[in-house]
């Protein structure tokens, strides 16, 4: 899937975690929005691109809370009436359901500041990552790594997604995340079903037992993990060969741990996410502003530096440094047989999914 420019139409209780505040003490103002995310590295990265710069242009002061992606919370404020997150970080698919949920305000992105050559925002973002609710502010991917010392000099090393499923050609265990969700997509790549035919053949039987089949070959050696955390330590600790996982996650712990691990990006499945504003909170306009300065290219180039997810504006991806790009899922190269994740499917078709993948890995 090539980065191309297109138009397209489109608790109350905190979760656990430290707030952080930043303002300008010279100019400090009653105005205050607070800004929910998934917190750790992430967050950091967000503070460093974002909060800090936003603070010293407006004076205004960016309160920093974490939270689990989870929409219980935000849901809650808003029937309650009682609405103190002002920015949230959300996933593609919570922003759909939210949205349809009446949970976010509706942002324009003719609000967004256009590219530096004056393309609108709604040219310049890739295809697919804006929606009535929510815009788009990383790029992040599930892909597969292997660990390097599994692999003497001069061995073939795996450079595909069917490499994945071959323990005959490619002997050692899976790590393999415990659910449905991108899992069985990556099952049907394997099998040679193009990432533009994949929901489609998810979506009847036949297709399915076909997912099944192919994850067949690999459950006497799989091991299933939970977190990201987990996904990365079974490699470090050479209990796989290889592992499906996050890019941020691999690239992270290759740079700052020394991880001897190599990212193989065919077949990669990419994923968003985005920036909405939780229905009737008391700085609406704040938040827009805050949003809308986030989306600056340079901003968006900026945060890759503090974390390898890729921003989702073709002309922020022009100011990435070539060392930092390269790395990152929308390199051309990493991005040419991509699948973008379909959170409306799963929104669809999840929980008997899921379900069905419980009762399979259960036996």
């Amino acid at each position: 899937m090539p980065i191309t420019r297109h138009r397209t139409t489109r608790a109350v209780a905190l979760a656990a975690g430290a707030t952080t505040l930043f303002a300008v003490a010279a100019t400090a103002s009653a105005q205050s929005i607070t800004v929910v995310s998934g917190g750790g590295a992430y967050s950091q990265s967000q503070i460093e691109a974002y909060h800090k710069p936003f603070a010293a242009e407006t004076g205004a002061t960016v309160n920093s809370a974490d939270y689990n992606f989870d929409l219980g919370p935000i849901r809650a404020q808003v029937e309650a009436g009682n609405v103190h997150w002002d920015v949230a970080d959300v996933e593609e698919h919570q922003a759909i359901r939210g949205c349809a949920e009446g949970l976010f305000e509706k942002i324009d992105i003719s609000d967004m500041p256009a590219a530096a050559d004056g393309t609108p925002a709604e040219e310049d973002f890739i295809e697919g990552t804006f929606s009535e609710c929510a815009i788009g502010t990383i790029l992040f991917s599930t892909i597969y790594a292997y660990d390097e010392r599994q692999f003497s000099d001069g061995q073939e090393r795996p450079t595909t997604l069917a490499d994945f499923f071959d323990v005959e050609k490619f002997p050692g265990r899976r790590g393999l995340q415990s659910k449905g969700q991108g899992t069985l997509e990556f099952a049907l790549m394997a099998d040679g079903v193009p990432p533009e035919e994949v929901y489609d053949v998810l979506s009847t039987e036949e297709g399915m037992n076909r997912a099944f089949s192919m994850l067949e070959r690999v459950k006497d050696d799989a091991v299933w993990w939970d977190t990201g955390a987990q996904s990365v330590q079974i490699l470090a600790d050479g209990e796989v060969a290889m592992t499906i996982s996050w890019n941020g996650r691999i690239q992270t712990a290759i740079d700052e741990e020394q991880l001897p691990a190599k990212i193989v990006w065919d077949n990669q499945m990419w994923m968003l996410n985005m920036w909405s504003i939780p229905k009737g909170g008391a700085n609406v306009d704040l938040a827009r502003d805050f949003i809308a300065f986030a989306s600056r290219p340079e901003n968006m180039a900026e945060q890759t530096k503090h974390i390898p997810y890729a921003p989702v504006r073709q002309s922020a991806l022009e100011l990435v440094p070539e060392e930092i790009a390269r790395t990152l899922p929308t390199y051309p190269e990493n991005f040419a047989n991509a699948l973008k994740f379909d959170a409306s499917w799963w929104a669809d078709y999840g929980d008997q999914t899921e379900n069905r993948f419980t009762s399979w890995l259960a036996r």
